[in-house]
């Protein structure tokens, strides 16, 4: 266990207020336009990524130089829409993505920092306790089945 303090930072109330509101104005404003899939349905679905999205395009221009390619029972006009909402949503997707993982790392790594720190109280608890300080008696008690360790169930060597 490191002890090594990697990150020392306070955000502001006013900052955090303040992201929260516009996070949650970007989702409103683009609730109406937005669509939600069930784990199966992500599963069933073609996936456009960024070779995917240039083919995409490619054949977007080909359409419109060549459009007697275009199958009679191809909807021209849905494709050209999905294409537009699929480029128009590709930044706002990525750029989400990058502030949903800083986020998180931030959120790990400041978790990981408090949650040494409090192991390291737990400790000096657990000690005063088992040394009869009185007062310790009452937070052990209260702390212990927060760091109580599960005993690991012993692997079975037999083979079947």
């Amino acid at each position: 266990m490191s002890s090594k303090n990697q990150i020392s930072i306070e955000i502001p109330e006013e900052i955090i207020k303040k992201v929260t509101e516009k996070l949650q104005e970007c989702r409103v404003d683009l609730a109406p336009y937005l669509q939600g899939l069930t784990a199966d349905e992500r599963m069933s679905l073609f996936k456009m990524g960024d070779k995917t999205l240039a083919t995409v395009q490619k054949t977007k221009s080909y359409m419109e130089t060549n459009p007697e390619f275009i199958p009679q029972y191809m909807d021209k006009k849905e494709f050209l829409k999905d294409e537009i909402l699929a480029t128009q949503l590709e930044p706002i997707a990525n750029l989400s993505n990058q502030l949903a993982t800083d986020i998180s790392d931030t959120v790990m790594l400041a978790g990981s920092e408090a949650l040494q720190s409090a192991m390291l109280y737990y400790g000096q608890v657990k000690e005063a306790n088992s040394k009869g300080i009185v007062t310790a008696r009452p937070i052990y008690e209260d702390l212990q089945t927060r760091f109580f360790k599960r005993k690991r169930k012993p692997k079975d060597d037999k083979t079947e």
